[in-house]
C-alpha cells in the first residue's frame, strides 16, 4: 500500500500499513542514519519480534540497543522512564541516535518520551504491534507517562519519523487485546465519519475473526482520520480534543481502579457508552443514536457496563482529566453519529445521570 501523510510541514512523518513490513530494511534505511539504534521493546512482545526487527535494522547499517520494559499500563512511570534514559546513557547513545518503539502504547508512549528528552530530543519510529497502537496511539506524537493523580500527566509532543504498522502481527494479538484495539476504531467512525460507522457494524464479525483485508482497512481508515485531525490541530489546542470521545470517562475508570484492571480500549468503551447517554440526556443526539453506539460496543464483544466506582470517585478522577479548565470538566459529546464537539457548560445533574445508566 501506498504510505499516508502525517502533513505538519518540517516534522511531516508517513504512516506505513501492510503485512510483513516488521522485517523490511529498506524501511528502515530510510531513517536509520545513526550508528546506534535504541529499541524499546516488553517482555511479551521482544520474543515474538525482536530478532526480525534486530536484523533488519542492522542489514540497514544500524547497530540495535535493546532495551526491555515491563508489560502493562503500569510501566509508564518514572522507574521506567529512567531506566530507557539510562540503558542509553550506559550504550553512549548520541543525539545522533534513534529509537524505535517495538510494542503497543505503553512501549510507544514511553520510548516516544524517552526520545522526546533525551539529550533534548533525538528522533524515534514507531512499530506499533497492537491494534489500539496501530490505529491511535502510534500517530499523533503525544508520548506520555501516568501519574498517581491522573492517567498522562507529564509527557510531551514528539512526532516520530514514521509509524509502521504490520498488520501481519495482529495475528498473534490476545482477542482481549484485539477487542480492545477496534474501541479506538469505533471511536473515529463515532466522531469523525458515518460510513465507517456503517461498515464496521457490517463487517466486525470480520474484524473479531482478523480477516486481513478488514483489518488492513480498519487500520488505513482510522490513520487517515486521525492523520487529518492532526494535521489541523497538532497540539489540541481544538479540533484534536475530539479525538478523547469516551476518554474523559474512560480514563478516571483507569485510574480509580487501577491501571492495568481494565485494558485502555475496555475503559474507553464504556467512557464512549456513558458519553453518548450524556450526549442525548444534553439534547445533542437522539436516542436511537445513542442505542446504536451502544449495540456497536456491545457487537465488539467491549464492556457496555461501568465498574462499582462510587459516585464522588468519579467525579473527583475526572477533575483532573486534561480537558478540564477554570475548575470545569469539559466533555467531548456527539452532535449526530460521525459528528463531535466539546461541551463545559453540562449540568451536574446529567453528568451523574449518565454514569449512573453506565454503571454497574
Amino acid at each position: 500500500m501506498q504510505p499516508l501523510s502525517v502533513t505538519l510541514g518540517d516534522r511531516s512523518y508517513p504512516i506505513h500499513i501492510g503485512a510483513g513490513l516488521l522485517g523490511d530494511e529498506k524501511l528502515y534505511a530510510q531513517y536509520v542514519t545513526s550508528k546506534y539504534v535504541a529499541v524499546v521493546s516488553n517482555r511479551t512482545v521482544a520474543p515474538l519480534y525482536l530478532e526480525i526487527v534486530r536484523r533488519a535494522i542492522e542489514r540497514a547499517g544500524g547497530r540495535v540497543v535493546p532495551i526491555l520494559i515491563d508489560d502493562g499500563e503500569q510501566a509508564k512511570a518514572w522507574a521506567t522512564l529512567d531506566q530507557v534514559v539510562d540503558a542509553m546513557l550506559a550504550a553512549r547513545c548520541g543525539r545522533d541516535s534513534v529509537v524505535v518503539a517495538l510494542g503497543g502504547g505503553v512501549v510507544g508512549d514511553i520510548a516516544g518520551f524517552a526520545a522526546a528528552v533525551y539529550q533534548r530530543g533525538i528522533p524515534y519510529i514507531q512499530l506499533p504491534t497492537t491494534l489500539l497502537a496501530q490505529v491511535d496511539s502510534s500517530v499523533g506524537g503525544k508520548t506520555a507517562i501516568n501519574h498517581s493523580r491522573g492517567k498522562n500527566m507529564v509527557g510531551a509532543f514528539h512526532q516520530p519519523m514514521a509509524v509502521i504498522a504490520d498488520v501481519g502481527v495482529l495475528d498473534s494479538l490476545p482477542d482481549r487485546e484485539l477487542r480492545a484495539g477496534i474501541a479506538e476504531v469505533i471511536k473515529h467512525g463515532f466522531i469523525l465519519d458515518l460510513q465507517f460507522v456503517a461498515w464496521l457494524e457490517a463487517n466486525m464479525g470480520k474484524l473479531l475473526a482478523r480477516d486481513r483485508a478488514a483489518l488492513s482497512h480498519a487500520v488505513r481508515r482510522s490513520c487517515e482520520l486521525k492523520a487529518q485531525v492532526v494535521a489541523a490541530d497538532e497540539r489540541e489546542t481544538g479540533l484534536r480534543a475530539i479525538l478523547n470521545f469516551g476518554h474523559t470517562f474512560g480514563h478516571a475508570i483507569e485510574a480509580g481502579m487501577g491501571y492495568g484492571e481494565w485494558l485502555h480500549g475496555e475503559a474507553v468503551a464504556i467512557g464512549m457508552v456513558m458519553a453518548a447517554e450524556l450526549s442525548a440526556r444534553a439534547g445533542s443526539l437522539r436516542r436511537q443514536d445513542a442505542d446504536r453506539v451502544k449495540a456497536l460496543i456491545a457487537q465488539a464483544g467491549l464492556p457496555v457496563q461501568g465498574p462499582k466506582l462510587s459516585m464522588d470517585r468519579y467525579l473527583e478522577l475526572m477533575q483532573v482529566d486534561k480537558k478540564a479548565a477554570g475548575g470545569k470538566v469539559r466533555f467531548i459529546l456527539l452532535d449526530g453519529l460521525g459528528h463531535a464537539m466539546q461541551r463545559g457548560d453540562l449540568d451536574a445533574r446529567l453528568i451523574r445521570e449518565s454514569i449512573a445508566a453506565a454503571a454497574q
